[in-house]
């Protein structure tokens, strides 16, 4: 495992805060399945972890749903592939796709409001659409 895993060209998680638990997992692999643990369960505390910035860490819990512990651990389980190093590589990845997600951070909203043309242009189009709506109507019966 490297030193640290690159999340952005500024921000690195290093490899010490990942926890890997390996586990049994179902699925393909005949008799194999139940002698080796394969699945790999990666743990990072997402709370707790010095070497991210507050706003990225704040966004990353908000995003990672019901994969956050109560007490701020992200949990990742990764069960695809037959063999632990190709597991542990995709939790890996899956962790480094959510922080890079978070690292990006949602553009500000203008509030904006319609010009006073824009709103003439509204209501002389709702007029004319009246107009042609009340002349297909039935003439009213006289008696």
């Amino acid at each position: 495992m490297t030193e640290a895993i690159e999340i952005t060209p500024t921000i690195a998680v290093p490899a010490q805060e990942l926890q890997f638990r390996f586990i049994r997992a179902a699925g393909p692999g005949g008799q194999n399945v139940n002698a080796l643990a394969t699945a790999v369960q990666l743990r990072f505390d997402l709370a707790a972890s010095p070497s991210l910035p507050e706003p990225l860490r704040r966004r990353a819990m908000a995003l990672a749903g019901r994969r956050l512990s109560q007490d701020g651990v992200l949990v990742i389980e990764a069960k695809q592939f037959r063999t632990q190093a190709q597991n542990r590589e995709d939790a890996v990845a899956r962790l480094v796709a959510l922080l890079q997600t978070a690292a990006v951070a949602p553009k500000h909203r203008l509030k904006t409001r319609p010009s006073r043309a824009a709103k003439e242009r509204r209501l002389s189009t709702k007029k004319l659409r009246s107009e042609t709506k009340r002349q297909r109507r039935l003439p009213p019966e006289s008696n």
